[in-house]
């Protein structure tokens, strides 16, 4: 009789238990979906938002409501027009494309090349060398804007598309980091081998490490280049004469001392995000990829 009272009270608490642990896991499940969705929604409604306002005549964008409020005409691509004539995209994307194009590429050979050199060879100060380019990283770049201004002027480069090309292919600290994990998982064996061989370490790189590094390099391409195409601050501060303007500057000629035409920029916004999506859309799995076997490695 008390083996089975002792039983039943057993078996009361499990219930119990198991009662408690599936209201913990419901409770968690909830949480990680409403994160999800307050997330989403963050990104998603100013989206939405510009894509309502590109639609717009000026006077429904200059309502007070205009925020949140419907078109009177869905088919209205006037503004789209306007932005891709009088912002001269056409002219702004080549330049992008031009500077992205040979900043990409700058990027991909001075870091897998500077991480080659960090992993595989071994010289007196190389902890402190890493340990200065980690500390380059954490330096706001604002902060030595001035002097970054003043070489490249004394350079000649102020006001050519060559300024923020050379700017780009400098400062990207993380691309190295990201080659780096991926040569130290690498045997020395090959190099070694190569070496035996009587291949010198630069046709080491070029025809053993370097066609290893397909992962790493097509993540550094696809993040450096929606950097440098997204990137606003670098080519209005370097580039100001109007034949030289990029897709983010261009954009800015729509907004004057008295105002700013928010139909037209939202159109233009909305022409400059749809290549960036669609590239991310058919590559984001490499990026992933990438992140994930670099963080393994």
């Amino acid at each position: 009789m008390a083996a089975a009272e002792a039983r039943t009270r057993r078996e009361g608490g499990t219930d119990v238990t198991d009662k408690r642990i599936a209201v913990r896991r419901a409770t968690a499940t909830g949480l990680k979906y409403l994160s999800l969705v307050l997330a989403s929604a963050v990104v998603i409604v100013p989206l939405i938002v510009i894509f309502l306002t590109s639609l717009k005549t000026p006077q429904e964008a200059a309502a007070d409501d205009a925020a949140f409020s419907l078109p009177g005409d869905w088919l209205n691509f006037s503004n789209y027009a306007t932005a891709f004539r009088d912002g001269e995209m056409l002219r702004a994307f080549a330049n992008t494309g031009f500077i992205m194009v040979f900043a990409v590429a700058g990027t991909v050979v001075i870091g897998s090349m500077t991480a080659y050199a960090i992993d595989r060879f071994h010289f007196r100060f190389r902890k402190l060398v890493v340990g200065l380019f980690l500390f380059a990283s954490l330096v706001p770049g604002v902060t030595t804007q001035v002097a970054t201004f003043q070489v490249v002027t004394s350079m000649g480069l102020f006001n050519t598309r060559w300024a923020p090309i050379l700017l780009y292919m400098g400062t990207d600290i993380i691309s190295i980091y990201i080659f780096l994990q991926f040569i130290r998982a690498i045997p020395v064996s090959l190099d070694e081998a190569a070496r035996l061989d009587g291949a010198n370490y630069f046709t080491i790189y070029r025809k053993i490490i370097f066609p290893l590094l397909k992962p790493a390099t097509a993540t550094v391409v696809i993040v450096k280049g929606i950097t440098v195409y997204q990137d606003f601050y670098i080519p209005f501060l370097y580039m100001p004469a109007k034949d030289l303007g990029v897709i983010s500057t261009s954009l800015f000629r729509f907004k004057g001392p008295f105002g700013a035409h928010w139909e037209n920029i939202s159109a233009g916004v909305i022409l400059v995000i749809l290549p960036s999506l669609l590239i991310f859309l058919f590559l984001q799995r490499y990026i992933y990829n990438g992140f994930a076997r670099g963080a393994v490695k």
